[in-house]
């Protein structure tokens, strides 16, 4: 895998694990208390920075190099 700065926003849903800062009972929202409703925000935030991360990395396939070894050469179990 490639580092990219974008594979840093990975990180962002798993602030959802940190109990301590959301574990209050006010405000409510729709008669939830904070903890609860804040864990069901993370969801879509979480799928957001997914999906943006896939899209801003995701690259072009490339194209099969000539003069390389060949497939009966590189497969593994092809051992002789």
């Amino acid at each position: 895998m490639r580092w990219n700065a974008w594979n840093l926003l990975l990180l962002v849903p798993f602030l959802m694990l940190v109990v301590p800062w959301f574990n209050y009972d006010s405000p409510r929202l729709f008669g939830l208390p904070f903890f609860y409703w804040s864990q069901f925000a993370f969801v879509p935030i979480g799928v957001l920075c997914v999906g943006l991360v896939f899209r801003m990395t995701r690259t072009e396939p490339e194209a099969p190099s000539a003069g390389g070894a060949s497939v009966d050469e590189l497969d593994e179990g092809a051992r002789s």
